[in-house]
């Protein structure tokens, strides 16, 4: 599975953006899709996720509210919208993919394969 990221940027604090992840190679419907991002000098960190069976969610304590991940089978893509970003969520966002079903769904080992990442950067 090929993942492709695109849509990060420079936005406010308190502004959306919209993140997409083309996948190639599989259909994203037999996959667990998932967001992490890494900030310059820490760990990487779970974002949100939809799992492949049954369409549901996870949001991640820090984005719970603001972010939301949604799916077009149709199109093969996955999308993360953020809003009311704060500067905290300032990151590297990686687009992920998910076949093996072990692990948590909170878990990087969860997922098998991953995008390039896109930066996102959000101004005080």
């Amino acid at each position: 599975v090929q993942l492709q990221a695109s849509g990060g940027g420079l936005v406010q604090a308190g502004g959306s953006l919209r993140l997409s992840c083309a996948a190639s190679g599989r259909a994203i419907s037999s996959c667990d899709m998932g967001w992490f991002r890494q900030a310059p000098g820490k760990e990487r960190e779970f974002v949100v996720a939809i799992m492949w069976s049954v369409g549901r969610t996870y949001i991640g304590d820090s984005v719970k509210g603001r972010f939301t991940i949604s799916r077009d089978n149709a199109k093969n893509t996955v999308a993360l919208q953020m809003n009311s970003l704060k500067p905290g969520d300032t990151a590297v966002y990686y687009c992920t993919a998910g076949v093996s079903g072990r692990y948590s769904y909170t878990s990087p080992n969860r997922y098998d394969y991953w995008g390039q990442g896109t930066q996102v950067t959000v101004s005080s």
